[in-house]
């Protein structure tokens, strides 16, 4: 809990945004002044950061709101209470200025709509908050506020009006039963790769997480991520969500790097609801997930298999060739030693005359004839 802006120019301020200028005197120029809005007590400021209270339906208490004046003139300022609301990021905004309160801004009564502090002072001001007796259990947020009407020029050099605001957070909180829940809801998921193949992509989640119950939390997001079969299985945590109020919602993304690109990968991200600052929440809410698919083509690591084939291919090729040539080589070196064998055979025939070539016949065939003669004489 913080001031919305401590001793600040009216430029910082809670939601200062182009509306129409309220039915006030004209105003000095906000960079000329400077004021601060802090909780109170009839005496002075007590150190509250913020507006806090626990309440029945149906009670009523008093309050003050002190309002400095850290100008040299006075100054003339709206006062008021709004409805807070929880921004896209994650911020803590109030209603514009000319939007009508239903909540807890509507709850709270000042004497006037405006105060006028003297120069170098401050105003300590009663109000009363009345909790209507059929208000809803849980937490309402809102704020005080003041707020100075001025004129600024836009971008297309028009003359605008802007209400300058600042003012003090209130928390309260009605007795009754609590329902601390967050839901991650829109989950988005994207992969992109790298051109390392050896390296994992990034996935990157993007989501909401709504406030439906009725307690102001925070909450601790992790995101997983696995392929088909539940292979390559990551988790990463997140930083912790801000405030989220009820009936808020924000949007946040949640990165992680080195996440395998496994064809078809289904990321979930889930959300633990956490009490803020010193509250206890009993029992402990449960956590919600949702889940999303993505495609995750491997491309690089696609390339590489490719390459890799082809240089197999490419030794296993040049292998066989090498085989067939030596094959062949082989072969030619055969056909070369058959053909001069065969040239050397007539040349012994030549030398050694008819005659002695006839009679290495013949003895040839004595020997291998003589056996067989001995084997049908002892037969005989």
């Amino acid at each position: 809990m913080r001031l919305l802006a401590a001793i600040a120019t009216g430029i910082a301020l809670l939601g200062a945004a182009p509306v129409p200028a309220p039915p006030t005197p004209p105003a000095p120029s906000a960079s000329a002044v400077t004021w601060g809005v802090t909780p109170s007590s009839a005496k002075g400021p007590n150190g509250r950061p913020a507006f806090t209270y626990k309440l029945d339906p149906g009670a009523t208490l008093t309050d003050y709101v002190a309002v400095t004046n850290h100008s040299a003139r006075p100054l003339t300022l709206n006062l008021y209470a709004s409805d807070a609301f929880t921004t896209a990021q994650g911020g803590f905004d109030l209603l514009a200025g000319a939007q009508k309160p239903t909540d807890v801004g509507a709850w709270v009564r000042f004497a006037g709509g405006t105060v006028t502090i003297p120069s170098a002072s401050r105003l300590d001001i009663p109000f009363t908050l009345t909790v209507p007796g059929n208000a809803t259990p849980g937490d309402h947020a809102g704020g005080i506020v003041t707020s100075l009407a001025a004129t600024a020029a836009d971008v297309q050099g028009n003359q605008v009006a802007v209400d300058h605001r600042v003012g003090a957070r209130i928390y309260l909180r009605v007795s009754g039963k609590l329902q601390p829940a967050l839901t991650v809801e829109d989950l988005r998921v994207r992969h992109t790769g790298s051109l390392n193949p050896l390296a994992g992509g990034t996935l990157t989640a993007t989501f909401t997480v709504r406030n439906t119950g009725n307690v102001r939390l925070t909450g601790q997001p992790t995101l997983a991520a696995t392929g088909p079969f539940g292979l390559g299985r990551r988790l990463t945590d997140a930083a912790a969500l801000p405030e989220i109020l009820p009936g808020g919602e924000l949007t946040t993304t949640v990165g992680m790097t080195g996440v395998p690109p496994l064809f078809r990968l289904t990321a979930s991200a889930a959300v633990t609801p956490a009490a803020v600052g010193d509250q206890v929440l009993d029992p402990e809410p449960r956590s919600d997930t949702a889940r999303a698919t993505v495609w995750a083509m491997p491309w690089p690591q696609l390339g590489l298999l490719v390459l890799l084939a082809l240089v197999g291919w490419a030794l296993i090729a040049a292998r066989r060739r090498r085989a067939r040539q030596i094959a062949r080589v082989v072969a030619a070196a055969r056909e070369e030693g058959r053909a001069e064998a065969s040239r050397a055979a007539p040349a012994l025939s030549t030398a050694s005359g008819d005659g002695s070539a006839a009679s290495h016949v013949v003895t040839v065939r004595h020997h291998v004839d003589e056996p067989l003669r001995s084997r049908l004489g002892s037969k005989q």
